[in-house]
């Protein structure tokens, strides 16, 4: 057995008062998020992104986050991956950002809805070539023989986008979650952590104070 138990570091950072809480949690994660971008993390866009299937096995994986209003929060995928087909299933999901550095995390809950075809398109073509043929040439989450088979697939869709422009397969495109829980965690000393969670209720927010 490895044992992990003495591991231990204080949570020294900040707090959280709800006092200084935003008015929305849209808002107060925007706060979070520029304050976050403003220190220069690395990957501060990564999210954990959890679904669960029909079967009610969970699944968990990090995507990025690509762009977010006060209607919910985007990302894009192959809707045939493993994470697409449980979202077909079942619409339910979490997203998790953790700023190890600020030593705050935000859980988002709620339901994901397709992005709309105009929406994908306008991503797709805004990506990189490479981008682009990589998400054509791999059908995500499915086994393959060999890395030379993948590769094989990418250069033919290079080769081929010097003739035609690579347009966006069907099977690719864009989720929105559309925010019905938030949770706001912000470490403290002693394992005291400040957590807060927002939860829509008729149409408003309604805010209450978690025990760590």
């Amino acid at each position: 057995m490895i044992d992990k138990k003495k591991l231990r570091r204080e949570y020294s950072y900040g707090s959280l008062d709800q006092s200084e809480l935003e008015v929305s949690p849209y808002l107060q994660f925007v706060k979070w998020f520029k304050e976050a971008e403003a220190e220069e993390l690395v990957d501060v866009s990564a999210m954990s992104l959890a679904t669960c299937g029909a079967q009610g096995k969970p699944s968990v994986r990090i995507v990025l986050l690509k762009h977010f209003d006060e209607s919910g929060f985007c990302w894009y995928s192959d809707y045939e991956s493993f994470k697409g087909r449980h979202l077909s299933e079942n619409e339910w999901c979490e997203i998790l950002f953790y700023w190890k550095e600020l030593e705050r995390q935000i859980r988002i809950s709620g339901r994901a809805t397709k992005l709309s075809s105009e929406e994908s398109d306008s991503y797709f073509n805004e990506r990189p070539l490479e981008s682009r043929a990589a998400a054509i040439s791999s059908r995500q989450s499915r086994p393959v023989e060999s890395r030379s088979i993948l590769e094989e697939r990418f250069e033919a869709e290079i080769a081929r986008s010097e003739k035609a422009q690579l347009e966006r397969p069907e099977r690719w495109g864009g989720y929105r979650l559309i925010p019905e829980h938030y949770e706001f965690w912000q470490g403290r000393e002693g394992r005291l952590h400040d957590r807060f969670r927002f939860a829509s209720h008729n149409g408003k927010w309604k805010t209450e104070r978690l025990q760590p």
